[in-house]
């Protein structure tokens, strides 16, 4: 894949801003008191933040990724 290296840039910033935001929003949302119910068992909202972050990370690796790859090649 040939990708001008400005573009390729751009993919690894985006990854790398994406894996560095998302864990201190993980942390806050562990402690936030609606993650969890009355029996300590996991709710809907953690359940919820839990699959956005880790779909959001993980398509912030591949960006990063493709960028690298890009800026490689």
């Amino acid at each position: 894949m040939q990708l001008p290296t400005p573009l390729a840039l751009i993919l690894i910033l985006s990854g790398v801003w994406t894996l560095i935001v998302w864990p201190p929003f993980l942390r806050r949302i562990l402690k936030d008191p609606r993650a969890r119910d009355e029996k300590g068992a996991a709710t809907r909202f953690l359940t919820v933040h839990l699959m956005l972050i880790s779909t959001s990370m993980i398509l912030g690796a591949a960006t990063a990724v493709i960028g690298v790859r890009a800026l490689i090649a």
